[in-house]
C-alpha cells in the first residue's frame, strides 16, 4: 500500500513529518497530535486587505505612467480599486473635449491595480471601452474597478469612469491573465 503525502503543515517542530509514518494508524495519530489553526473570517478579510494594499504599493512604485499623469489611488481592496485624475488643458483634443486615450489610460490603470491585488502578476489580455459622455478640462474623473470573475489564470473586471458629479462618462471592461512572478516577495 502506498503512503499518502499530506499537505498540512505541522506547527509543532518536534512531530516528524507524515511521510515518516508507515501505517494508517500512525498517520491518524500524527494528525491528532498536530495543531491545526484556521483563520477566522475577520482575520482572513484583514489579511486579504493587507495583501491588496501591499501589492498596490509595490505596483505604484514602478508605475511611472500612472504617476506621470498625476493619478491618485484613493481606495484598494481585493479585486477592486478607485483611481482619480484631473483633466488638464493639454489632455484635450481638437473638439475641446478630453482625448479618449486619457480616459482609457485612467480606466486601464484602475484595471491594473484591481487585478494585481492577489500578489500574482497580472496583465491585460483584452480591453474595450465605450465613451458615454464628453469630458472637459478641469473635470475630475474617477475610475471604479470591480472584479466580475476570477477563474484560474483569467479574470474579468468592469471599470466605470465617473466625473465629479458622479455621472458615468465611460464604461471599460478588461480581461486579465496572470503570468509568472509576484509583486511582493513571499
Amino acid at each position: 500500500m502506498r503512503k499518502k503525502q499530506a499537505r498540512t503543515r505541522a506547527l509543532s517542530r518536534d512531530i516528524p513529518h507524515p511521510r515518516l509514518y508507515t501505517g494508517a494508524d500512525e498517520l491518524v495519530d500524527y494528525y491528532q497530535r498536530i495543531e491545526i489553526r484556521t483563520m477566522s473570517p475577520e482575520e482572513s478579510q484583514t489579511s486579504a486587505q493587507q495583501l491588496a494594499q501591499a501589492c498596490a504599493a509595490a505596483l505604484w512604485e514602478n508605475d511611472k505612467a500612472t504617476q506621470f499623469l498625476d493619478m491618485t489611488l484613493s481606495e484598494v481592496a481585493p479585486g477592486s480599486c478607485h483611481m482619480s485624475m484631473i483633466i488638464k488643458d493639454h489632455m484635450c483634443n481638437g473638439h475641446g473635449d478630453c482625448h479618449g486615450g486619457y480616459i482609457f489610460t485612467l480606466a486601464d490603470s484602475a484595471f491594473a491595480f484591481a487585478c494585481n491585488t492577489y500578489n500574482q502578476r497580472a496583465v491585460a489580455q483584452h480591453c474595450n471601452i465605450t465613451y458615454i459622455k464628453p469630458v472637459s478640462s478641469g473635470d475630475t474623473l474617477t475610475a471604479i474597478a470591480t472584479e466580475v470573475s476570477r477563474q484560474g489564470r483569467s479574470g474579468i473586471y468592469d471599470i466605470r469612469v465617473v466625473n465629479q458629479t458622479h455621472n458615468t462618462v465611460a464604461q471599460f471592461r478588461g480581461h486579465s491573465r496572470t503570468i509568472k512572478g509576484t509583486l511582493i516577495p513571499e
